[in-house]
């Protein structure tokens, strides 16, 4: 979802889907094990939605992420729908990330770090409680180079719709 310059919001589909894989072929990259090794961050869930879409909404330049996009996912999260993982260290948010939740699917919608290795910090513990709570889908939307060196791959729309209707009839809870 976006807003484009008249203020309209549009919906994106890509074909092919970007996602990461949530099997053994989701891959943590060396350096990274060594930062996860040295317990830096403290990791939290769902504490404050509010600043982690905003803080994205911030760190990347122009974005996409308006006050009415900021306000609508805080709406989903009010209802249970959307979800932060906030990367905290001595006590300030320095990464997070947010997405949707339906059913088995996580729908990953942004990014950010104000310290090395923080949002992939973020990006691990979800994977892990995506993988702990039985999810079947983490759509990425596309692929980055960033995404790309967890294992994020890309799939054609109608395999990724078949993966989709699995995802959605499974019961997960974030």
């Amino acid at each position: 979802m976006a807003v484009n310059r008249r203020g309209d919001i549009r919906w994106f589909a890509p074909d092919p889907r970007g996602l990461i894989p949530l099997d053994e072929r989701f891959h943590i990259p060396h350096g990274l094990n060594r930062t996860l090794k040295k317990h830096a961050f403290e990791i939290m869930v769902d504490r404050d939605f509010e600043a982690v879409i905003r803080t994205c909404s911030t760190a990347h330049g122009e974005t996409w992420i308006s006050n009415e996009i900021i306000r609508a996912y805080c709406e989903l999260h009010s209802l249970g729908l959307a979800h932060s993982v906030e990367v905290r260290q001595d006590g300030a948010l320095v990464g997070g990330l947010y997405g949707v939740h339906i059913q088995g699917a996580f729908f990953g919608e942004s990014m950010f770090h104000h310290v090395t290795d923080a949002s992939k910090v973020a990006l691990v513990h979800l994977v892990e409680r995506l993988r702990a709570g039985g999810f079947a889908l983490l759509d990425t939307q596309w692929t980055t180079p960033h995404l790309e060196q967890f294992g994020a791959f890309e799939m054609p729309q109608p395999e990724y719709q078949s993966l989709l209707a699995h995802a959605l009839t499974l019961e997960c809870r974030f």
